[in-house]
Protein backbone atom coordinates (compact mmCIF):
# COMPACT_ATOMS: atom_id res chain seq x y z
CA UNK A 1 0.00 0.00 0.00
CA UNK A 2 1.57 3.41 -0.59
CA UNK A 3 1.16 6.53 1.52
CA UNK A 4 0.77 9.47 -0.46
CA UNK A 5 2.48 12.14 1.04
CA UNK A 6 0.83 15.88 2.03
CA UNK A 7 1.70 18.78 -0.68
CA UNK A 8 4.86 20.57 0.51
CA UNK A 9 3.78 23.99 2.40
CA UNK A 10 4.50 27.09 1.36
CA UNK A 11 7.44 28.59 3.02
CA UNK A 12 5.88 30.33 6.36
CA UNK A 13 6.88 34.28 6.96
CA UNK A 14 9.58 34.32 9.80
CA UNK A 15 8.19 37.06 12.57
CA UNK A 16 10.58 34.85 15.18
CA UNK A 17 13.96 33.56 15.22
CA UNK A 18 13.50 29.96 16.46
CA UNK A 19 15.61 27.47 18.18
CA UNK A 20 13.44 23.73 18.55
CA UNK A 21 14.80 22.44 21.62
CA UNK A 22 12.99 18.79 20.60
CA UNK A 23 13.04 17.84 17.03
CA UNK A 24 13.48 13.96 15.85
CA UNK A 25 15.55 12.49 13.44
CA UNK A 26 14.98 8.76 11.81
CA UNK A 27 18.28 7.09 11.16
CA UNK A 28 18.88 6.36 7.67
CA UNK A 29 19.70 2.54 6.04
CA UNK A 30 22.95 3.67 5.64
CA UNK A 31 24.27 5.01 8.92
CA UNK A 32 26.64 2.43 9.87
CA UNK A 33 28.07 2.04 6.70
CA UNK A 34 32.38 2.30 6.75
CA UNK A 35 31.40 3.55 10.45
CA UNK A 36 32.13 0.49 12.02
CA UNK A 37 35.47 -1.97 12.19
CA UNK A 38 35.62 -4.78 9.69
CA UNK A 39 35.14 -7.87 12.17
CA UNK A 40 31.33 -6.09 13.09
CA UNK A 41 30.00 -5.66 9.69
CA UNK A 42 27.82 -8.16 8.85
CA UNK A 43 26.54 -8.05 12.43
CA UNK A 44 25.77 -3.90 12.02
CA UNK A 45 21.65 -3.52 12.22
CA UNK A 46 19.86 -3.21 9.60
CA UNK A 47 17.07 -2.15 7.39
CA UNK A 48 15.17 -5.41 6.50
CA UNK A 49 11.71 -5.95 4.73
CA UNK A 50 9.14 -8.02 7.15
CA UNK A 51 6.85 -10.22 5.15
CA UNK A 52 3.96 -7.84 5.96
CA UNK A 53 5.82 -5.24 3.18
CA UNK A 54 7.37 -3.36 6.73
CA UNK A 55 10.69 -1.66 6.74
CA UNK A 56 12.30 -2.01 9.89
CA UNK A 57 15.94 -1.76 11.94
CA UNK A 58 16.65 -5.35 12.78
CA UNK A 59 19.28 -6.05 15.55
CA UNK A 60 20.39 -8.43 18.22
CA UNK A 61 17.40 -10.45 17.41
CA UNK A 62 14.72 -7.67 17.57
CA UNK A 63 12.96 -4.98 15.33
CA UNK A 64 12.45 -1.23 15.73
CA UNK A 65 9.52 0.05 13.66
CA UNK A 66 8.93 3.54 13.07
CA UNK A 67 4.97 4.22 13.40
CA UNK A 68 3.22 6.67 11.39
CA UNK A 69 2.19 8.84 14.86
CA UNK A 70 6.32 9.42 14.87
CA UNK A 71 6.23 11.02 11.27
CA UNK A 72 3.20 12.25 11.58
CA UNK A 73 4.10 16.10 10.24
CA UNK A 74 4.56 15.17 6.55
CA UNK A 75 1.26 12.44 6.46
CA UNK A 76 -2.27 12.64 5.94
CA UNK A 77 -4.18 12.70 9.18
CA UNK A 78 -5.93 8.92 8.38
CA UNK A 79 -2.06 7.72 8.15
CA UNK A 80 -1.00 9.33 11.57
CA UNK A 81 -1.10 5.46 13.03
CA UNK A 82 0.25 3.09 15.32
CA UNK A 83 1.55 1.22 12.28
CA UNK A 84 4.98 1.11 10.79
CA UNK A 85 5.93 2.90 8.09
CA UNK A 86 8.67 2.50 5.25
CA UNK A 87 10.85 4.95 4.48
CA UNK A 88 9.63 6.35 1.21
CA UNK A 89 6.22 6.83 2.96
CA UNK A 90 7.64 9.66 5.26
CA UNK A 91 9.01 12.96 4.56
CA UNK A 92 12.36 12.83 3.09
CA UNK A 93 13.45 15.19 5.75
CA UNK A 94 12.99 12.54 8.49
CA UNK A 95 16.29 11.00 7.36
CA UNK A 96 17.71 12.82 5.36
CA UNK A 97 19.84 16.16 6.44
CA UNK A 98 19.48 18.07 3.27
CA UNK A 99 15.73 17.65 3.30
CA UNK A 100 15.49 18.44 6.90
CA UNK A 101 17.36 21.76 6.74
CA UNK A 102 14.99 22.69 3.48
CA UNK A 103 11.82 21.37 5.92
CA UNK A 104 13.52 23.52 8.83
CA UNK A 105 13.19 26.79 6.42
CA UNK A 106 9.64 25.87 5.45
CA UNK A 107 8.70 26.66 9.23
CA UNK A 108 10.97 28.97 9.93
CA UNK A 109 13.21 27.26 12.19
CA UNK A 110 16.54 28.43 12.35
CA UNK A 111 18.01 25.21 14.50
CA UNK A 112 17.11 22.09 16.74
CA UNK A 113 18.11 19.33 18.98
CA UNK A 114 17.23 16.11 17.27
CA UNK A 115 17.21 13.48 19.51
CA UNK A 116 16.97 9.84 17.83
CA UNK A 117 13.66 8.33 16.98
CA UNK A 118 13.72 4.83 15.41
CA UNK A 119 17.08 2.40 16.26
CA UNK A 120 18.75 4.41 18.98
CA UNK A 121 15.49 5.21 21.32
CA UNK A 122 16.25 4.85 24.91
CA UNK A 123 19.49 6.86 25.35
CA UNK A 124 20.90 3.69 23.05
CA UNK A 125 19.62 1.05 25.24
CA UNK A 126 19.60 -1.65 22.41
CA UNK A 127 23.16 -1.25 21.88
CA UNK A 128 23.91 -1.02 25.73
CA UNK A 129 22.15 -4.52 25.98
CA UNK A 130 24.71 -5.96 23.33
CA UNK A 131 25.73 -9.31 24.95
CA UNK A 132 29.37 -8.32 23.16
CA UNK A 133 29.96 -5.10 25.00
CA UNK A 134 32.99 -3.98 22.53
CA UNK A 135 29.99 -4.52 19.90
CA UNK A 136 28.06 -2.52 21.40
CA UNK A 137 30.17 0.88 22.43
CA UNK A 138 31.31 0.41 18.85
CA UNK A 139 27.21 0.72 17.68
CA UNK A 140 26.97 3.86 19.84
CA UNK A 141 30.19 5.35 18.20
CA UNK A 142 29.38 4.89 14.83
CA UNK A 143 25.92 6.25 15.90
CA UNK A 144 27.72 9.57 17.29
CA UNK A 145 30.46 9.68 13.87
CA UNK A 146 27.24 9.68 11.96
CA UNK A 147 25.46 12.55 14.30
CA UNK A 148 28.11 15.28 14.49
CA UNK A 149 29.75 13.81 10.97
CA UNK A 150 26.30 14.30 8.58
CA UNK A 151 23.36 15.34 10.59
CA UNK A 152 25.03 17.76 12.98
CA UNK A 153 28.01 18.17 10.57
CA UNK A 154 26.62 19.03 7.24
CA UNK A 155 25.20 22.25 8.67
CA UNK A 156 26.50 22.95 12.20
CA UNK A 157 25.07 26.46 12.53
CA UNK A 158 21.95 24.25 12.25
CA UNK A 159 21.85 21.68 13.87
CA UNK A 160 22.89 21.28 17.61
CA UNK A 161 24.85 18.27 18.63
CA UNK A 162 23.18 15.51 20.47
CA UNK A 163 24.96 11.85 21.27
CA UNK A 164 24.25 8.43 22.86
CA UNK A 165 25.89 7.38 25.85
CA UNK A 166 27.59 4.60 26.85
CA UNK A 167 25.39 3.24 29.95
CA UNK A 168 27.01 0.20 30.89
CA UNK A 169 30.22 1.42 32.58
CA UNK A 170 29.75 5.43 33.60
CA UNK A 171 33.96 6.15 33.40
CA UNK A 172 34.23 4.81 29.64
CA UNK A 173 30.98 6.87 29.50
CA UNK A 174 32.82 10.16 30.65
CA UNK A 175 35.47 9.22 28.67
CA UNK A 176 33.30 9.58 25.72
CA UNK A 177 31.89 13.06 26.69
CA UNK A 178 35.00 14.36 27.28
CA UNK A 179 36.35 13.27 23.69
CA UNK A 180 33.15 13.85 22.02
CA UNK A 181 33.01 17.83 23.93
CA UNK A 182 36.26 18.53 21.81
CA UNK A 183 34.45 17.09 18.72
CA UNK A 184 31.34 19.81 19.33
CA UNK A 185 28.87 18.02 20.92
CA UNK A 186 26.61 19.84 23.22
CA UNK A 187 24.58 18.01 24.80
CA UNK A 188 23.32 13.92 25.76
CA UNK A 189 20.11 12.01 25.92
CA UNK A 190 20.07 10.00 29.08
CA UNK A 191 17.02 8.16 30.57
CA UNK A 192 15.22 9.75 32.88
CA UNK A 193 14.14 6.40 35.11
CA UNK A 194 17.33 4.45 34.59
CA UNK A 195 15.57 1.84 37.38
CA UNK A 196 12.84 1.33 34.69
CA UNK A 197 15.84 0.08 32.25
CA UNK A 198 17.10 -2.04 34.87
CA UNK A 199 19.77 0.24 35.17
CA UNK A 200 21.44 1.82 38.81
CA UNK A 201 19.48 4.39 40.14
CA UNK A 202 20.76 8.48 40.00
CA UNK A 203 20.28 8.48 44.08
CA UNK A 204 23.40 6.18 44.11
CA UNK A 205 27.03 7.62 43.35
CA UNK A 206 27.28 5.21 40.36
CA UNK A 207 26.61 8.08 37.67
CA UNK A 208 29.08 10.69 38.79
CA UNK A 209 31.54 9.95 36.75
CA UNK A 210 29.65 10.59 34.04
CA UNK A 211 28.14 13.77 35.63
CA UNK A 212 31.06 15.09 36.68
CA UNK A 213 32.08 15.24 33.12
CA UNK A 214 29.42 16.42 31.67
CA UNK A 215 29.23 19.75 33.91
CA UNK A 216 33.46 19.91 33.41
CA UNK A 217 32.68 19.81 29.43
CA UNK A 218 29.40 21.64 29.89
CA UNK A 219 27.47 18.98 27.96
CA UNK A 220 23.67 19.14 28.41
CA UNK A 221 21.46 16.39 29.98
CA UNK A 222 18.81 15.69 28.06
CA UNK A 223 15.66 13.67 29.28
CA UNK A 224 13.38 12.99 27.03
CA UNK A 225 10.04 12.07 28.47
CA UNK A 226 9.60 8.35 27.32
CA UNK A 227 12.69 6.74 27.05
CA UNK A 228 12.40 4.68 29.75
CA UNK A 229 9.04 3.40 28.21
CA UNK A 230 7.20 4.35 32.04
CA UNK A 231 4.99 6.84 32.39
CA UNK A 232 2.00 6.90 35.08
CA UNK A 233 -1.08 4.99 33.53
CA UNK A 234 -3.72 4.32 36.41
CA UNK A 235 -5.58 1.19 34.61
CA UNK A 236 -4.59 -1.45 31.81
CA UNK A 237 -7.20 -0.30 29.98
CA UNK A 238 -6.45 3.57 30.13
CA UNK A 239 -7.19 4.86 26.10
CA UNK A 240 -4.28 6.28 24.73
CA UNK A 241 -6.03 9.77 24.97
CA UNK A 242 -5.69 9.92 28.79
CA UNK A 243 -1.76 8.77 28.27
CA UNK A 244 -1.62 11.47 26.07
CA UNK A 245 -2.90 13.65 28.55
CA UNK A 246 -0.96 12.61 31.20
CA UNK A 247 2.72 12.45 29.36
CA UNK A 248 3.26 16.21 30.87
CA UNK A 249 3.20 14.04 34.72
CA UNK A 250 6.26 11.93 33.77
CA UNK A 251 7.91 15.25 33.04
CA UNK A 252 7.00 16.49 36.85
CA UNK A 253 7.62 13.00 38.17
CA UNK A 254 11.57 13.01 36.21
CA UNK A 255 12.32 16.41 37.40
CA UNK A 256 11.20 15.87 41.06
CA UNK A 257 13.06 12.69 40.94
CA UNK A 258 15.83 14.39 39.59
CA UNK A 259 15.60 17.00 41.88
CA UNK A 260 15.88 15.26 44.65
CA UNK A 261 18.25 12.60 44.21
CA UNK A 262 21.72 15.05 44.92
CA UNK A 263 22.52 15.10 41.79
CA UNK A 264 22.75 19.17 41.01
CA UNK A 265 23.45 19.63 44.48
CA UNK A 266 26.97 17.30 43.93
CA UNK A 267 27.25 18.90 40.44
CA UNK A 268 26.15 22.71 40.81
CA UNK A 269 27.16 23.48 37.45
CA UNK A 270 25.19 20.65 35.71
CA UNK A 271 22.75 21.70 33.03
CA UNK A 272 19.24 19.24 32.41
CA UNK A 273 16.83 20.06 30.13
CA UNK A 274 14.01 17.80 30.47
CA UNK A 275 11.28 17.80 27.09
CA UNK A 276 8.19 16.78 25.71
CA UNK A 277 6.20 17.50 28.94
CA UNK A 278 5.64 20.76 28.86
CA UNK A 279 5.74 23.49 31.56
CA UNK A 280 2.32 23.86 33.16
CA UNK A 281 3.23 21.88 36.47
CA UNK A 282 6.21 23.50 36.88
CA UNK A 283 4.96 26.53 39.46
CA UNK A 284 3.07 23.92 41.54
CA UNK A 285 6.27 21.63 41.66
CA UNK A 286 8.61 24.51 42.73
CA UNK A 287 6.08 25.12 45.84
CA UNK A 288 5.92 21.75 46.42
CA UNK A 289 9.51 21.07 46.20
CA UNK A 290 10.12 23.84 49.06
CA UNK A 291 6.93 23.09 51.44
CA UNK A 292 8.81 18.99 51.15
CA UNK A 293 11.56 20.48 52.95
CA UNK A 294 10.32 22.65 55.24
CA UNK A 295 7.92 19.80 56.37
CA UNK A 296 9.50 16.48 56.59
CA UNK A 297 7.76 14.03 57.30
CA UNK A 298 10.32 11.82 58.95
CA UNK A 299 13.06 13.60 60.65
CA UNK A 300 15.24 16.07 58.66
CA UNK A 301 14.70 15.68 55.15
CA UNK A 302 17.78 14.59 52.85
CA UNK A 303 18.70 17.61 51.31
CA UNK A 304 22.01 19.53 52.48
CA UNK A 305 22.36 22.37 49.29
CA UNK A 306 22.07 25.49 51.24
CA UNK A 307 19.32 26.74 49.05
CA UNK A 308 15.93 25.93 48.41
CA UNK A 309 15.13 23.17 46.03
CA UNK A 310 13.12 25.79 43.87
CA UNK A 311 16.47 27.58 43.77
CA UNK A 312 17.72 24.63 42.84
CA UNK A 313 15.14 23.94 39.84
CA UNK A 314 16.20 27.48 38.42
CA UNK A 315 19.65 27.48 38.02
CA UNK A 316 20.25 23.52 36.96
CA UNK A 317 17.01 22.61 35.14
CA UNK A 318 15.78 23.64 31.82
CA UNK A 319 12.63 22.64 30.00
CA UNK A 320 11.05 22.42 26.92
CA UNK A 321 7.70 23.80 25.54
CA UNK A 322 5.85 22.54 22.73
CA UNK A 323 2.05 24.27 22.65
CA UNK A 324 1.99 25.34 26.48
CA UNK A 325 -0.94 28.34 26.64
CA UNK A 326 -0.28 28.98 30.37
CA UNK A 327 3.32 30.67 30.72
CA UNK A 328 2.16 33.99 32.14
CA UNK A 329 1.82 31.77 35.17
CA UNK A 330 5.04 30.05 34.53
CA UNK A 331 6.65 33.25 34.60
CA UNK A 332 5.19 34.98 37.45
CA UNK A 333 6.65 31.65 39.61
CA UNK A 334 9.50 30.44 37.78
CA UNK A 335 10.40 32.60 35.26
CA UNK A 336 11.04 32.20 31.73
CA UNK A 337 14.87 32.14 31.73
CA UNK A 338 15.06 28.49 31.07
CA UNK A 339 12.10 27.61 29.34
CA UNK A 340 12.67 26.97 25.42
CA UNK A 341 10.59 26.49 22.41
CA UNK A 342 9.85 23.06 20.94
CA UNK A 343 8.48 22.16 17.33
CA UNK A 344 8.64 18.33 17.51
CA UNK A 345 9.02 17.42 14.08
CA UNK A 346 7.93 14.64 12.42
CA UNK A 347 5.58 13.85 15.42
CA UNK A 348 2.12 14.07 14.66
CA UNK A 349 1.72 16.68 17.34
CA UNK A 350 4.46 18.81 15.78
CA UNK A 351 3.68 22.30 15.32
CA UNK A 352 5.46 21.98 12.19
CA UNK A 353 4.93 23.69 9.37
CA UNK A 354 3.40 26.37 11.28
CA UNK A 355 5.70 27.02 13.81
CA UNK A 356 6.04 30.31 13.92
CA UNK A 357 1.89 30.53 14.28
CA UNK A 358 2.50 28.75 17.50
CA UNK A 359 4.95 30.82 18.73
CA UNK A 360 2.84 33.62 18.14
CA UNK A 361 -0.21 32.16 19.74
CA UNK A 362 1.80 31.08 22.80
CA UNK A 363 4.25 33.61 23.18
CA UNK A 364 2.60 36.66 21.72
CA UNK A 365 1.31 38.09 25.11
CA UNK A 366 4.30 38.09 26.78
CA UNK A 367 7.32 40.91 27.06
CA UNK A 368 9.43 40.99 23.76
CA UNK A 369 12.19 39.95 26.05
CA UNK A 370 10.68 36.68 27.16
CA UNK A 371 9.01 35.83 23.82
CA UNK A 372 12.78 36.04 22.46
CA UNK A 373 13.64 34.45 25.28
CA UNK A 374 11.78 31.10 24.75
CA UNK A 375 11.59 31.24 21.12
CA UNK A 376 15.54 31.22 21.03
CA UNK A 377 17.88 33.13 23.39
CA UNK A 378 18.10 30.41 26.11
CA UNK A 379 18.65 27.70 23.72
CA UNK A 380 21.40 29.58 22.00
CA UNK A 381 22.72 30.82 25.61
CA UNK A 382 22.24 26.57 26.68
CA UNK A 383 24.10 25.15 24.23
CA UNK A 384 26.43 28.36 23.01
CA UNK A 385 24.69 28.18 19.29
CA UNK A 386 25.21 30.64 16.99
CA UNK A 387 22.07 32.89 15.44
CA UNK A 388 21.35 33.32 11.86
CA UNK A 389 21.66 36.83 9.98
CA UNK A 390 18.88 38.92 9.42
CA UNK A 391 19.10 37.80 5.85
CA UNK A 392 17.45 34.37 6.71
CA UNK A 393 15.05 36.00 8.60
CA UNK A 394 14.07 37.98 6.29
CA UNK A 395 13.96 34.79 3.64
CA UNK A 396 16.08 36.04 1.24
CA UNK A 397 18.50 33.00 0.92
CA UNK A 398 15.51 30.74 0.36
Amino acid sequence: MTTPLLPDPDPRRRDYVIISADDHLIEPPDLFEDRLPEKYAELAPKVVETEAGHQVWRYNGATYPCAGIDVGAGLPREQRTLDPIRFEHMRPGCHDIEARIQDMDVAGIWAALCFPGMLAGQAGMPFARTRDQELGLALVKAWNDWHIDVWAGTYPERIIGLQLPWLPDPDVAAKEIRANAARGFKAVVFPEFPTRLRLPSIHTGHWDPFFAACEETGTVVCLHTGDSSWSPVPSPDTPIEAITTLMPTSAMFACADWLWSGVPLRFPSLRILIVEGGVGWLPMLAERADYALDHPVAGEASWEGGIKPSEVLRRNFFFGTLDDHALSGVRLAVGLDHVLQESGYPHSDSTWPDTQKSVARNLGTLPPADIARVAYGNAARLFGHPLPSRAWLRMEEI
